[in-house]
């Protein structure tokens, strides 16, 4: 460990934590920063105000990029503190390569930090729908982890009416998703009540199935050139949210995908798992219409001081430059919507993700969200071109516990077609 690098108390480091121009770092995965207790804490979550960078990053090439994207300069302190006193080592000791040199350490976060309950955590609200890749590899072998309830469960593979992408490789016991099987190719939109009903029960799913649901992420090259080869990781998005509006209770996304599984080197199968269907679904469907809005809900959104239209799209697309699609020939955007930028894009999103696929820490999001006018205060209505990016969104918002969120259902692809909706292209001359 470099010599100008110094350790904490915990007396100290609760001073940096509530002093202004400090930077505290949490090393542990991802996972450990959302809430879950992966390594003994009393308690799980993280000290109010840290940023994750997960030492395991420091693997990858691209990690040396993830400082400046945190905001990080050289002439703030950096407080560190992880699991044990190794990894926040070898994070400063990787920081101080980079060039910053005011790097303290807090070896004491579980024994002492999460152990008291006086001292501050945040956690992620619904960090159970958010599992690791070892929550589903315990699930599968036949235990029950932290947040089931050891009745049933159904494990999708999610992908876009190319079966392929499951018969090359999928988790142990997970049988194929078609997205088709809850949206309709026609409109994008979800099916009718009774053809959602009738999908999950032939999936073998009833309204208190635990649904664990991933795909396959892809370069954004390829995703832009086969759109229905990588639709993996939004289609896990997309289901995720009918489900949760059909009524689904228990709904889970593998936080990283297929990718993060098969980074972890966890066993992958070829073998075919066909779903166990079931006679009743068990509630009327839809259970929670509110989180799918139709045209009429999403134009009042628009003039209503409670509630905010979203465009989850690219600058691009928001502007006119182009649709984001193949199929829809119409450009512009929804006058009165907020930009929600998804990245760069219609088929990846770069902003609601880290490099490692997993998803971006909450508290970032949420940041950038509010800077935007997007708060939870307000009914939200994420859209997008088809509702996929919109369900992503949605399902963010869905994990961080904000109260009135829904998906715009039909988003650009129906509103540029309706013949009495308006359009504006070119950057808003006022604000949203």
């Amino acid at each position: 460990m470099a010599d100008s690098i110094t350790t904490l108390s915990t007396a100290e480091f609760a001073r940096r934590v509530e002093a202004p121009n400090h930077n505290i770092l949490d090393v542990r995965p991802m996972a450990a920063y959302n809430g879950w207790q992966l390594n003994g804490e009393p308690r799980g979550g993280h000290v109010p105000g840290a940023k994750s960078i997960p030492q395991h990053w420091t693997q990858y090439m691209d990690w040396v990029e993830v400082p400046d994207e945190k905001e990080l300069d050289e002439a703030t302190p950096i407080t560190v503190y992880g699991h044990t006193v190794e990894a926040p080592e070898a994070m400063a000791d990787n920081l101080a390569r980079l060039g910053y040199e005011n790097i303290s350490l807090y070896p004491d976060f579980v024994e002492e930090w999460t152990a008291d309950p006086n001292r501050p955590l945040r956690r992620l609200d619904r960090y159970r729908q958010l599992v690791p890749p070892a929550w589903v590899r315990d699930l599968i072998h036949g235990n029950a982890p932290d947040g089931y309830d050891g009745e049933e469960y159904v494990l999708c593979h999610a992908h876009f009416n190319d079966r392929s992408d499951y018969d090359n490789g999928h988790i142990p016991g997970a049988i194929p998703l078609n997205t088709n099987r809850l949206e309709s190719p026609e409109t994008w939109n979800r099916r009718s009540p009774a053809e959602l009903k009738t999908a999950l029960e032939e999936l073998g799913i009833r309204h208190d199935t635990t649904v664990v649901l991933y795909g396959r992420f892809s370069h954004p090259t390829y995703e832009q050139e086969h759109p229905a080869q990588s639709a993996g990781h939004l289609g896990a998005m997309r289901c995720a949210a009918i489900m949760l509006h059909t009524g689904v209770e228990d709904v889970k996304i593998l936080n990283g995908g297929m990718n993060r599984w098969e980074s972890t080197d966890y066993a992958v199968s070829t073998d075919l798992t066909s779903p166990t269907p079931v006679d009743d679904f068990g509630v009327e469907v839809p259970a929670h219409p509110e989180y799918m809005v139709d045209l009429p809900k999403a134009q009042s959104l628009l003039d209503a001081e409670d509630g905010e239209l979203v465009s989850v799209r690219s600058w691009t697309e928001f502007i006119g430059e182009w649709s984001g699609y193949h199929y829809i020939d119409e450009t512009g955007r929804i006058p009165g919507a907020i930009f929600g930028n998804c990245g760069s894009d219609a088929y990846h999103m770069e902003n609601y993700r880290n490099f490692d696929y997993t998803t971006r820490e909450f508290p970032e999001i949420a940041e950038k969200w509010i800077e935007g006018g997007i708060t939870p205060d307000k009914h939200i209505a994420f859209y997008c071109g088809t509702g996929w990016r919109g369900s992503e969104a949605f399902m963010n918002a869905y994990l961080m516990g904000w109260p009135r969120i829904s998906v715009y259902d039909g988003g650009w692809y129906e509103w540029a077609h309706h013949p009495d909706t308006p359009t504006a292209t070119g950057p808003p001359t006022t604000p949203a």
